[in-house]
């Protein structure tokens, strides 16, 4: 078996995580009077019974400093006709910014901005942190939700993929 260089390795890696094109989330909390929001990438639901979600937050994140302070995040679905909402909240840091200034939202369960025009969201109790490296795992059990209306065409990491993120990872 041919030796493998970490670079090759890692390039070889990101392009296969890269065509899975998974889908992407925005996860909205709030914590001892601050709200916050961020574009995640690194989400999947991890058990089905009982049902259980993992969010991914990157440690350099504004919104992961409220949600270490957090008891529940709020989990939204984005269609790929609001890129415009990704762009927000991918591009944009809340440490410079109220992201929530430029976009519909209301209160929601456990005092979570909700974002109204996502196509569907869940709130969860946070049960458990886990530190991956530069981000740190929320495994989530779901609280409330709202389904989307319809079939949904859920924004996908291709179409983001230039996006400068707000913080780097």
């Amino acid at each position: 078996m041919p030796a493998h260089s970490a670079h090759t390795v890692n390039e070889a890696f990101d392009a296969v995580v890269a065509r899975a094109d998974d889908s992407m989330w925005i996860v909205t909390t709030s914590a001892e009077g601050h709200r916050a929001g961020c574009l995640v990438g690194f989400a999947a639901q991890v058990s089905i019974n009982p049902r259980r979600f993992l969010a991914c937050l990157s440690k350099s994140n504004h919104t992961f400093r409220i949600a270490a302070r957090a008891e529940h995040l709020a989990v939204h679905l984005v269609s790929a006709e609001t890129i415009a909402l990704a762009q927000v909240f991918g591009a944009e840091t809340g440490s410079e910014m109220d992201k929530f200034e430029h976009c519909e939202w209301r209160e929601g369960p456990h005092a979570l901005p909700i974002l109204v025009t996502a196509a569907g969201w869940f709130t969860g109790e946070i049960l458990q942190r886990h530190d991956f490296g530069d981000h740190v795992g929320f495994l989530l059990a779901p609280t409330a939700a709202q389904a989307p209306e319809s079939a949904v065409r859920p924004l996908r990491y291709e179409a983001i993929a230039d996006l400068r993120p707000g913080h780097q990872a």
